[in-house]
């Protein structure tokens, strides 16, 4: 995001911030770079800006690893994914990440990978999706590389659709070894007795899991069973994720975060144990829900250890408006203490029931909805006053 500059009048004259000097000398020296270029190397650099709707800078880059005399070629290209269905920022960051796709051969290159995954039934949008977000599979080998990796894939999940419902999920699933890789990883899993149903559903769900190396592989269901989880029990896989989706800095960095909260290491990894997405959450947000929870709403923090699982419901939506509503019926008397499973734990409607419609009069009923609804007003305001609304 670009931010305004500003400018301050000095004795007559405009003073410019050593900001917008940086940019002023960057353009400078990008327009002396193409005034000495080749007009071959400007013709591309132009190609990537007006066509591809790349920036100068990254047009120039992209410039780098490939040139064209003519438009013939790339123009192809282009006309190609656009009758495959990519949109314009689709075909951005595709060329972006991937230039030299504007020097393939369509009918010999393109054409005929697109025209497989079509065959297996990949919708157009997926299409599109997919191939944006793997820009490598156009230079994959469709015999050896695309072509293995499907049928790998398709006799592991039984279904088209479950292969680009994981290929989806994880674009550049097919761009990896699928013995090198993805078997020697799902053996592992086997020997560790991972029922083969279990990983099946987890290649679907969490295929970014399978890709790791090997041997870091093998470390992770280690540490996974050190850690208390059951390989023959479906959570075991949602660990390995959630496992191998965070660095080790960063766990260690998050389990000081989560005992600063008086959380102790038994706990921190019962919680693990019970739902071991929840630390994917970033800092901040497990701060702010258990500053909520802990010193506004008043749950023990213990008590939130054993249902991590609140910790990644929306504090705009459902955290925030509904615990300031059940503070304010305690503080009218009418409720006597707060269920933490009934505030949270509960879908919108069974959530109106417990708490509003159980009460019989109907003008309180609807003094009760009224307030909920101010609540829910004020709650939008979360993610800008989030620190504000803490201490309402």
């Amino acid at each position: 995001m670009f931010y305004f500059l500003c400018k301050t009048i000095l004795h007559g004259r405009n003073v410019v911030s050593s900001t917008q000097s940086r940019k002023l000398l960057g353009e400078s020296l990008i327009l002396r770079f193409l005034s000495s270029s080749s007009n071959q190397h400007s013709f591309t650099v132009s190609y990537f800006k007006n066509k591809c709707g790349l920036s100068l800078e990254s047009a120039l880059r992209a410039s780098k690893y490939v040139n064209f005399e003519t438009p013939e070629k790339p123009d192809s290209v282009l006309a190609v994914l656009k009758s495959h269905g990519f949109s314009n920022p689709q075909i951005t960051r595709l060329i972006k990440r991937r230039p030299a796709v504007l020097n393939s051969d369509v009918k010999a290159t393109i054409l005929p990978k697109l025209e497989f995954l079509i065959s297996k039934g990949v919708s157009i949008p997926d299409l599109a999706h997919i191939l944006s977000h793997n820009p490598t599979f156009f230079s994959s080998s469709l015999e050896n590389q695309i072509i293995t990796s499907y049928n790998f894939l398709s006799a592991l999940l039984k279904s088209d659709e479950k292969v680009f419902r994981a290929v989806r999920r994880f674009p550049r699933l097919m761009g990896y070894s699928a013995y090198d890789i993805l078997a020697s990883n799902i053996n592992t899993l086997l020997h560790n007795g991972v029922a083969e149903h279990n990983i099946a559903s987890a290649l679907c769900s969490l295929p970014a899991t399978f890709v790791r190396n090997p041997k870091k592989f093998k470390a992770m269901v280690a540490e996974a069973k050190d850690m208390g989880l059951n390989p023959t029990k479906p959570m075991f896989m949602v660990a390995l994720y959630a496992i191998g989706s965070l660095s080790k800095p960063t766990w260690e960095r998050k389990f000081e975060v989560f005992k600063k909260f008086g959380w102790s290491e038994a706990e921190i990894l019962e919680a693990f144990r019970r739902y071991p997405t929840f630390v994917r959450l970033s800092e901040d947000k497990f701060v702010v829900t258990m500053d909520f929870l802990v010193n506004k709403m008043g749950f023990s923090s213990s008590v939130i250890a054993k249902r991590p699982r609140l910790l990644l419901m929306s504090m705009e939506k459902k955290i925030v408006p509904r615990g300031l509503f059940a503070l304010d019926l305690v503080s009218k008397g009418v409720i006597k203490r707060i269920n933490l499973q009934a505030l949270l734990e509960t879908s919108d409607p069974v959530f109106i029931e417990n708490f509003v419609k159980r009460h019989k009069e109907e003008a309180s009923q609807s003094q009760l909805l009224k307030l909920y609804h101010e609540k829910l007003d004020l709650s939008k305001n979360w993610k800008t006053e989030g620190d504000k609304l803490l201490h309402l």
